[in-house]
């Protein structure tokens, strides 16, 4: 029986597209610049991406027509290859360490990061535990903190203290959409506030960027240089921007413009209008996202692709957070539009699996017994 999609599933698969295609469009005035002086190219990070984006597409088209119920039969597998990837970049000569940060594994031909794998197989993995049993006790919710508290420990081992945050703050709406009660968010919370005070004072670079945070012009050449550097971009934007390919940031004043602050480039030449019109392509994506979850017809797919919708969001919002000044600088890629070869194909798998479940949704009721 052919699958048709509604609305909303054609709208997040458009959203996905158009974000890429944008991605493609400002890394390369992000980044031709560094590209040029570095490599000899200009085109050079624009060509990884795009051959991301081909192997995302296939990603997409995959997922698409794969039966989520593999993914439900395969949660302990897929959990523990994401903790065995994470655990990987530990190993010399397989993990690669940048900016002193052991984030990805080398493969030779090319290297990806695990955590942006980990983000959506422990979305599987709480899914699969919240179709079993709600999380309205503790009891129920234990397989869900331990698989986090694991995936979490890992992440923020390499370090990578943003992508941890996200992590969580994805687990904790999937939480509160299984059941969860204020109460136990209120008693789960203190462990976690003593655990982040603790990680901030254990490394010295965490107190300094958030100190930087407080007052970036106290370090302006030190932990404050990049936030300062995203102030003058989006300041100078204005609102209409200084135009395509005009940014002066880009000039090795602005590092990781073409990854985790692409958000202040967009803000440089297209203004103001430019990052609320590309932010507001991703609210129609979340909306879009949310609403195939509530129309879901089996619990096991609802949570996915709630999950799925929340880790979208989550990240979207922590990075727009950090280029504004918003929260402590912490680099986090914006989904779909950033450079990253691993985040692209993950985050349009994601998006794949949407229209999978909106899909499905379409056809008769599933019947699937509550716990």
């Amino acid at each position: 029986m052919k699958r048709k999609l509604s609305a909303e599933g054609i709208g997040v698969i458009v959203c996905a597209f158009v974000l890429a295609s944008i991605g493609l469009v400002m890394q390369y005035s992000a980044s031709c610049y560094v590209a040029s002086t570095q490599f000899g190219d200009a085109f050079y990070y624009v060509k990884k991406q795009a051959i991301a984006l081909v192997a995302a597409t296939a990603a997409v088209i995959g997922a698409r027509f794969l039966d989520t119920s593999v993914l439900y039969k395969l949660r302990h597998v897929i959990l523990a290859t994401s903790c065995i990837l994470l655990a990987l970049v530990f190993v010399p000569g397989l993990g690669v360490e940048n900016y002193g940060a052991t984030r990805w594994i080398n493969l030779g031909f090319t290297t990806f990061q695990p955590s942006d794998i980990a983000k959506f197989g422990l979305v599987i993995y709480i899914a699969a535990c919240l179709d079993k049993k709600s999380a309205l006790t503790f009891k129920n919710m234990l397989p869900v903190l331990f698989a986090t508290l694991i995936v979490c420990v890992l992440i923020m081992l390499e370090p990578n203290m943003s992508v941890t945050m996200c992590v969580g703050l994805s687990v904790i709406i999937m939480l509160f959409a299984g059941g969860c009660s204020i109460r136990h968010f209120a008693v789960m919370a203190v462990p976690v506030a003593i655990g982040v005070v603790a990680l901030i004072f254990m490394e010295p670079y965490r107190l300094k960027r958030l100190m930087a945070f407080v007052d970036p012009w106290a370090s302006p050449l030190g932990e404050g240089y990049q936030l300062i550097q995203s102030y003058y971009a989006l300041g100078s934007g204005g609102l209409f921007g200084l135009g395509l390919f005009n940014s002066r940031q880009k000039y090795l004043f602005l590092t990781f413009s073409e990854s985790d602050f692409i958000l202040s480039v967009i803000g440089e030449e297209l203004g103001w209008v430019g990052v609320v019109s590309v932010l507001a392509i991703f609210v129609v994506m979340v909306v879009f996202g949310a609403r195939i979850a509530m129309r879901a017809k089996d619990r096991f797919d609802s949570y996915l692709a709630l999950g799925i919708t929340a880790v979208i969001a989550v990240q979207t919002l922590l990075n727009a957070a950090v280029v504004s000044g918003s929260i402590p600088p912490t680099g986090i890629p914006l989904p779909f539009v950033s450079n990253g070869g691993t985040s692209l194909v993950c985050f349009m798998a994601g998006a794949g699996v949407l229209l999978n479940i909106d899909a499905k949704s379409q056809r008769s009721f599933c019947n699937h017994k509550i716990y």
